[in-house]
């Protein structure tokens, strides 16, 4: 048998032969594939034809196997088996329940949100494989523009979105995060203004400008701009810079979650109303991926007091 013919094996034929084989019998297996018996009859012999062997051998005593039916009925099967999986698979990827979902994150994001919605998500769509890149708020902007990623979890705003949608997970603010021994670590009420003659460490301009735009705009609204020591992309990089003394520096509240030693985080009641910040869900609207619809719709069930689609 060649490969050309490999090629033009009908799955009817091949499981006419399975139903067959079964029954040993062509009235009855006319019966159970719903067609007649001389039809089946002829299905038979064509398959035989392509494959150059004779599949059944029929006599008196009725059909039976010939040795290579016995030995391609296994195969056989399991032919019509991956045949059935495929359409299964085909169609449920259609409808978002199967396939690859790739999710960007954020550091951060690991401190409380990746672990309420992946569960989830995974319990939902068991046939839907995951693969999680962790990156910078710009980086997964960028990846879902390029189609890289399908969805990223990251901080918000974004000053460049690259055409990609936000829905809004948790909401959170600004507090101060002091270097233990820094003498207004155990002060009272502190104000950012309080801070204008300290050296900052402060968000990278290009992969985390949106945090470090919302943390330069509060500091100018406080009357002084600050003086950056540091840059750093990431929130939990940030904080190893707060613990070696480099500097104090404005991050989220959320942040507060991460038990250190070295690090105090204070309040500011200027910032305590202002949401300005927060994680976000994030996707690129074209094409429309059904995976990526039921991950927002799931996000939404899952932090109800922060989800709104925002363009």
């Amino acid at each position: 048998m060649t490969k050309a013919t490999l090629r033009t094996l009908d799955l009817r034929r091949i499981r006419h032969f399975v139903v067959l084989a079964q029954t040993l019998n062509y009235r009855k297996a006319s019966q159970l594939l719903h067609m007649t018996q001389p039809p089946l009859t002829v299905s038979i012999q064509k398959l035989e034809a392509e494959l150059g062997v004779r599949l059944f051998d029929r006599d008196a005593k009725g059909v039976q196997l010939t040795a290579s039916g016995q030995a391609a009925l296994a195969d056989a099967r399991q032919i019509l088996h991956h045949a059935e999986s495929f359409a299964e698979m085909a169609s449920l990827a259609e409808s978002g329940m199967a396939g690859l979902l790739r999710i960007g994150f954020t550091g951060s994001a690991t401190y409380g949100v990746l672990q309420r919605l992946i569960p989830r998500f995974r319990a939902e769509y068991p046939k839907v494989e995951l693969l999680l890149r962790e990156g910078s708020s710009m980086s997964i902007v960028q990846s879902l523009a390029t189609g890289d990623i399908d969805a990223g979890l990251l901080w918000t705003p974004v000053l460049r979105p690259l055409g990609a949608q936000f829905q809004m997970l948790q909401r959170d603010r600004l507090v101060a995060a002091l270097p233990r021994r820094h003498r207004l670590a155990q002060a009272g009420d502190l104000h950012l203004a309080q801070l204008a003659q300290e050296t900052f460490v402060m968000y990278d301009s290009l992969q985390a400008e949106g945090m470090r735009s919302v943390c330069m705009m509060a500091c100018q609204r406080a009357g002084f701009v600050p003086r950056v020591a540091q840059e750093a992309i990431q929130i939990k990089t940030v904080l190893a810079l707060v613990e070696s003394g480099l500097g104090v520096a404005l991050v989220p509240a959320m942040m507060r979650q991460v038990p250190s030693e070295h690090v105090v985080y204070r309040p500011l009641p200027e910032l305590a109303r202002d949401a300005a910040i927060g994680l976000a869900l994030a996707w690129q609207p074209q094409p429309p991926n059904p995976t990526v619809a039921g991950l927002r719709a799931l996000a939404a069930a899952e932090f109800p007091e922060g989800s709104q689609a925002t363009g």
